[in-house]
């Protein structure tokens, strides 16, 4: 995220433009191609190896998703969000992040007006926009790091994000979410790409050495469902330091203590979390070694 984040400030938009025209150009030829193959995957497809990968009726499952990583899916983001809510059932609770931006929290902050709940689109793929389009879902009101859910406990989830004035504390959908011992889902992703669970321990833990968070609070305007506005102020990541994230280096850690487990749906390789134990890990580890997504080997910032 961090080498990402460093390209996208420091590249002019009309060649970021450019860029991401071409890779989407040689990405649906690649899917074309295995569709004529016949290499395709249906619901059923993924119901069943979802469920071969450990997740179960009943689950809490927060998921990050890359469509195009898991191959040709026939009926596209419907079919993955149809097998991951009839593999949750009626008892689980599906969650997926679907915030606004997908650059420099710090620029997008800085420009943005007022949140809307409903009309705002995700930027973190189509299974999200998808997903947060559906009628029953869920959508909390924070507007940095909103989080949609459908389930017998969404509003639970959802409710009150925008109260801390961070968006990983104990209101947020992952914090909670560790807290009823739910799984996290990385489709063709990774931490680097979607770390936003580990800040839930810069968050829990009491004066956080590192300097994560920018100087400046920001205040501005939510709409919510019904239109009503409201205002908050909140904080955002400190563009200096994220560049220093190393979240995938983390990894080895996680497996080796039985945290997360290297799995794949279709062709995209899969990290199946724990979460409470992923927040109770990295606690740990911070206080007792200094391990960090900054310092994931434990080392001072500078050696």
């Amino acid at each position: 995220m961090a080498l990402k984040d460093f390209v996208r400030s420091n590249t002019p938009q009309f060649l970021l433009n450019a860029f991401r025209k071409y890779k989407k150009k040689k990405v649906n030829a690649a899917l074309e191609q295995q569709k004529q193959k016949g290499d395709v995957l249906t619901t059923a497809d993924l119901i069943q190896t979802f469920k071969a990968i450990g997740i179960v009726e009943g689950d809490n499952l927060l998921v990050h998703s890359s469509l195009s990583k898991i191959g040709f899916v026939e009926g596209g983001p419907q079919a993955v969000v149809d097998a991951l809510l009839q593999s949750v059932g009626e008892n689980g609770n599906l969650l997926m992040p679907n915030s606004p931006n997908a650059s420099l929290q710090l620029d997008y902050i800085r420009n943005l007006k007022c949140f809307d709940v409903v009309n705002d689109k995700s930027a973190l793929g189509a299974i999200t926009e998808y997903f947060r389009n559906l009628p029953q879902a869920i959508r909390s009101l924070h507007p940095t790091e909103p989080v949609s859910c459908i389930g017998k406990d969404a509003e639970y989830f959802t409710k009150d994000h925008q109260l801390d004035n961070t968006p990983y504390a104990q209101n947020s959908p992952w914090y909670k979410l560790a807290k009823r011992g739910g799984k996290i889902l990385y489709i063709g992703v990774s931490l680097d790409n979607a770390g936003t669970s580990l800040h839930c321990m810069e968050d829990a833990v009491a004066d956080f050495k590192y300097p994560v968070y920018f100087k400046e609070e920001f205040t501005v305007d939510l709409k919510d469902v019904n239109g009503n506005l409201s205002t908050i102020t909140t904080k955002v990541h400190n563009p200096e330091f994220s560049a220093l994230r190393k979240c995938d280096e983390l990894l080895p850690l996680f497996i080796e203590k039985g945290v997360a487990k290297e799995v794949r749906v279709g062709k995209a390789k899969t990290y199946l979390f724990d979460a409470e134990k992923m927040l109770e890990h990295m606690i740990y580890y911070y206080e007792k070694e200094g391990i960090t997504m900054y310092t994931p080997k434990g080392e001072s910032l500078g050696n």
